[in-house]
């Protein structure tokens, strides 16, 4: 029965792996295949593993709490970007005096928040998502904001986890606070919670919208809550595309109906803020946002314009090299998605839009969180299969995506605080520009990211360049994994190859077996 499926002709290229084959095609398929069932002490493991997860998370947020307890406030944190997403609310709901009905757009003509006076730099329809924030004291705000942001990490990891075909139970809540301890520590969470920004929720929304099993209940409007993030911050717009190439017609509709629904509200209650982004061309002004060439913007964009010595010219070599990476990236990601690996084609997506969007700042990196936690499943995927090398690999992934995100204080090293007590990480080593500069002097040959050499240049772009690494592996394994053989495994949310299995969470045949999840059997990798 099980050779009906297409098991018995997936497992060839793992044990081939096994036995030590040099073909990089058969290492990766060891790795890709399906997982095997669970074995009889899977239980028992599971108990261990969700202890051990508790324990390590606990302890994790333990030194968090201390680190607070005993460093000021500013070790820990400074939401500027949570006091932009509050006036925005509170000039929604035309609360004086941030509210100035004699500006032709109150939203984005509004002075801007403290000292370095941030204006706010998101589409009409996020100030509206932001009303509710406006609603509760400025205090509160800031420990809801800390709260959600744990939240939002733990969902993430935990929808990710289901993406590659675990189940609800032990070893995925084991699995989810172990990987949450880990990555709790990367500098694009830690600044994240730090700022009190809302991209840990972004990327939560869009990983449950996108996993999700394709069922007569979530067929109709997968999509839709990718569209709604595209709302509040335009990066997730690269899933539309990704989702047309795999094929996903209907997803993809109902993105594009969620981000329309999101410009529609912001017509109705932000009209003159809405003209003013749309068709006066705000959506295009980058640096609107602060200086491109900034250390923290770690986008090719960004590499470029540290590169090239200014913002003009390096705009013709970035958009460019932006429409290559563009097309290769949701390509791939296609492929990872008909070939039925879903998770890794979300991730794929999700790096080429933080490589070619002019701005990515180092929070937006936040999917390094799931990344981590999808190599580490994968190599403990290929070691259960007794792949050891492919194992290796992806074992060694995971621990640089961590090691290079991670939150390394640059005192270590005697660099000198840059952004307060907040300096944490590989990109804060170099010296770089106060942002502020920028504001009042626009852009200037003398801004110090325009002259690093050396380790300043690998360090200061440490981001970019683990992203385009990652980007050309992701990339490459796309191109080396197999689609399913007839009769094999469907892709994620989509039909089965002509004479294979129904589609994921539909009716099995008579007599035959359960339909498996996103990547693997439902009741296999876990439990």
């Amino acid at each position: 029965m099980l050779s009906r499926y297409g098991w018995r002709g997936e497992r060839r290229p793992a044990q081939a792996a096994g036995n030590g084959a040099s073909s990089g095609g058969s290492a990766v398929r060891s790795v890709l295949a399906r997982p095997q069932a669970p074995s009889r002490h899977t239980t028992a493991r599971g108990r261990w593993l969700l202890l051990a997860g508790v324990l390590a998370f606990a302890a994790s947020l333990a030194g968090y709490v201390f680190r607070a307890v005993t460093h000021g406030k500013s070790y820990t944190m400074d939401p500027v970007d949570l006091g932009v997403y509050r006036s925005g609310g509170l000039i929604v709901r035309h609360v004086a005096p941030l509210y100035d009905p004699h500006l032709a757009a109150p939203l984005y003509d509004w002075s801007g928040y403290g000292a370095l006076h941030l204006p706010f730099t998101y589409p009409p329809f996020a100030a509206i998502a932001f009303l509710p924030i406006s609603l509760v004291p400025w205090l509160l705000a800031q420990r809801l904001s800390l709260a959600v942001d744990i939240v939002a990490l733990l969902a993430a990891l935990w929808f990710t986890l289901g993406g590659l075909g675990y189940r609800a139970g032990r070893v995925r809540a084991g699995a989810t606070l172990l990987g949450a301890a880990v990555v709790y520590w990367t500098e694009p969470v830690q600044r994240t919670m730090y700022l009190g920004q809302v991209n840990l929720v972004l990327m939560a929304l869009i990983i449950w919208d996108l996993t999700q099993l394709d069922t007569r209940r979530t067929r109709w409007w997968k999509g839709f809550a990718t569209g709604l993030a595209a709302g509040v911050k335009l990066i997730p717009l690269i899933f539309i595309p990704y989702l047309l190439l795999a094929r996903k017609f209907r997803q993809a509709a109902m993105a594009c109906a969620g981000f329309a629904f999101t410009v529609a509200c912001g017509f109705a209650v932000l009209p003159r803020d809405s003209a003013r982004w749309w068709f006066g061309g705000l959506f295009l002004a980058g640096g609107r946002t602060g200086f491109t060439g900034w250390a923290g913007n770690q986008s090719l964009d960004g590499l470029m314009t540290r590169l090239a010595g200014s913002i003009h010219a390096a705009q013709p070599a970035w958009l460019a090299v932006a429409v290559v990476v563009g097309a290769a990236g949701v390509a791939a990601a296609a492929r990872f998605d008909r070939a039925g690996h879903g998770m890794l084609a979300v991730l794929t997506a999700a790096a080429c839009g933080l490589l070619v969007s002019p701005i990515s700042w180092d929070h937006h990196w936040v999917w390094t969180a799931p990344a981590a936690v999808t190599a580490a499943a994968y190599a403990v995927r290929a070691a259960r299969r007794g792949a050891a090398r492919a194992a290796a690999w992806c074992g060694i992934a995971a621990a640089a995506v961590v090691g290079v995100f991670a939150c390394w204080p640059t005192s270590w090293v005697g660099a000198r605080a840059h952004l307060g007590h907040d300096s944490l990480g590989l990109i804060w080593i170099p010296p770089n520009t106060q942002p502020q500069d920028y504001y009042w002097y626009g852009d200037r040959p003398w801004f110090v990211e325009y002259h690093w050499h050396g380790l300043n240049l690998i360090t200061g772009n440490a981001y970019i360049l683990a992203g385009l690494v990652g980007f050309g592996v992701l990339a490459a394994v796309s191109v080396l994994s197999r689609r399913p053989p007839l009769g094999g495994q469907a892709p994620l949310g989509g039909r089965p190859p002509l004479g294979g299995r129904p589609p994921l969470g539909g009716r099995p045949p008579l007599g035959g077996q359960a339909p498996l999840g996103p990547e693997g059997p439902r009741h296999g990798m876990a439990e």
